[in-house]
């Protein structure tokens, strides 16, 4: 290697690991704030059903290793009282919150009406950071939809029981429904949003797209679920979240052809909607 090739790879290392600090800071904030969101809409939701007085009484728990936090709703009593479907309505809101959330992302990152058009579509080609912010925030709220739908399907307390035992389902129907949303999710997320980070971010440098890659698998299979999973023991689960971890990191690996392909449409999508914007001005 040449001293001037040798000077390349240290800084493409050097920029590499400065964003993965980038992307520890980026996912932790949001995952602090989607925390105390998520607990705040159950609490909300029950305020506005006349199951809760005080809606922003929620136990705060520790902001940086996330335990402790709950809602403060008495799911027992409720469902004492014959209000299951109160119950199972304040459970299933903050995940509806999340695959909104999710949904919108999704879309605005991919939707050519939002690329040409749009301010804040301008911004997302013109400023990586905007779009490595809404990257970073759909990952966060589809990690806790996975660590919900079908890592905790099977679950008797929690969300997902209480949803079950207030609705009177079998937990076999809430899987059947949920984990197929979940996965079309996923699919879109890998399969077009992902190569579009690629480029928008770390289109000059290999390692970091390895970076993007690796720590989005890792928080959206390991740290909310297999990792949780195989401390509590469950080990069936916390298989399925590793082996999810190893395939997505195989199969969305860049330089692989169809990650190619992807990017160089990404690419022309980018140029096209700089022409519209330049028409337009």
């Amino acid at each position: 290697m040449t001293p001037s090739g040798f000077m390349n790879r240290k800084q493409e290392i050097r920029d590499a690991f400065v964003y993965l600090l980038i992307v520890l800071a980026t996912y932790f904030s949001y995952q602090t704030l989607i925390v105390i969101m998520h607990e705040h809409i159950h609490s909300i939701t029950a305020f506005f059903l006349g199951n809760m007085a005080d809606p922003l009484a929620i136990y705060w728990g520790n902001p940086i290793t996330l335990t402790g936090w709950d809602e403060g709703v008495e799911y027992s009593a409720l469902f004492a009282a014959g209000e299951g479907v109160h119950a199972a309505i304040i459970a299933v809101m903050p995940l509806i919150f999340h695959a909104i959330v999710v949904t919108g992302g999704i879309y605005l990152l991919l939707s050519r009406t939002m690329l040409s058009k749009t301010l804040l579509s301008r911004t997302l080609l013109q400023k990586k950071w905007a779009y490595h912010l809404v990257f970073w925030f759909i990952v966060v709220n589809l990690a806790e939809l996975i660590a919900y739908m079908p890592i905790r399907a099977f679950s008797l307390h929690g969300d997902i029981g209480n949803i079950n035992h207030g609705l009177g389902l079998n937990p076999w129907i809430t899987l059947v429904v949920g984990t197929p949303l979940v996965l079309i999710m996923l699919y879109y997320l890998l399969r077009h949003v992902l190569p579009g980070m690629y480029v928008m971010v770390a289109r000059d440098s290999p390692l970091k797209q390895y970076v993007v890659l690796i720590t989005m698998a890792f928080f959206l299979f390991l740290f909310t679920s297999g990792i949780r999973m195989a401390q509590a023991q469950e080990w069936f689960m916390s298989l399925i979240s590793f082996l999810a971890f190893a395939l997505v990191i195989l199969s969305c690996r860049p330089g692989l052809p169809w990650v190619v392909a992807e990017e160089q449409q990404f690419t022309e999508k980018i140029k096209q909607a700089e022409q519209e914007r330049k028409t337009t001005e």
